[in-house]
């Protein structure tokens, strides 16, 4: 597993984290249970701060290996940064409305980000369908550059790896590491024809 992804795992891990933490602590707040509010931030207070720093610290690593950040994703970003500070006041000062606009603030950047990975997918025109240049230039460009080069988001150079053809069918039906798996989105035809397509980097400008 390369660095990549364990940070991509760590990431998933803290958001998570995050955001059932303060789930619970809007519930409580809304619900005016201020005393078990109290009980449940005390002991909390420092894992809330181990979190919110490996959310944001995980987060920026994996803006780094992008190469570039769509207009959603920025607003996401925004959105975020934006939902820390209102939390923070909006619990200190028992002010739900703001509390509760922290909550919705973050799960409402989730919801940007997802239809940010479908706005980017790229419909394959049906008389290229079976070209393994147009498959790959449509979902594997943004990570693996055209070059296969990139290495962005965790993706492997291709020009240097030494895989045999069912190696390259295996990892891209099934996903490797960061890259996710395209089993559901391209037939086995189209696999077998972008496998052929990212072979054909191996070894280049070595």
């Amino acid at each position: 597993m390369n660095t990549y992804s364990i940070i991509l795992k760590l990431h998933y891990i803290s958001v998570t984290l995050f955001f059932l933490h303060y789930v619970i602590k809007t519930i409580l707040l809304l619900a005016n249970k201020q005393e078990t509010l109290q009980k449940y931030s005390k002991p909390t207070r420092i894992p809330e701060m181990i979190i919110s720093f490996l959310f944001l610290l995980t987060g920026i690593y994996m803006l780094t290996q992008m190469g570039t950040i769509q207009k959603l994703l920025w607003i996401k970003i925004v959105m975020v940064f934006a939902s820390i500070p209102l939390a923070v006041i909006g619990f200190k000062k028992g002010n739900k409305i703001l509390a509760a606009l922290s909550l919705l603030l973050i799960t409402a950047s989730y919801g940007l980000a997802e239809m940010s990975r479908k706005k980017n997918k790229v419909v394959i025109p049906a008389e290229l369908a079976m070209d393994g240049k147009a498959i790959f230039e449509a979902n594997c460009v943004l990570c693996h550059g055209a070059d296969g080069k990139a290495m962005l988001s965790g993706a492997s150079d291709l020009s240097t790896l030494n895989l045999s053809h069912t190696d390259y069918v295996n990892s891209i039906t099934n996903g490797k590491g960061a890259m996710a798996a395209y089993k559901s989105v391209l037939s086995a035809e189209q696999i077998e024809a972008v496998a052929t397509y990212s072979e054909g980097f191996k070894g280049i400008n070595k």
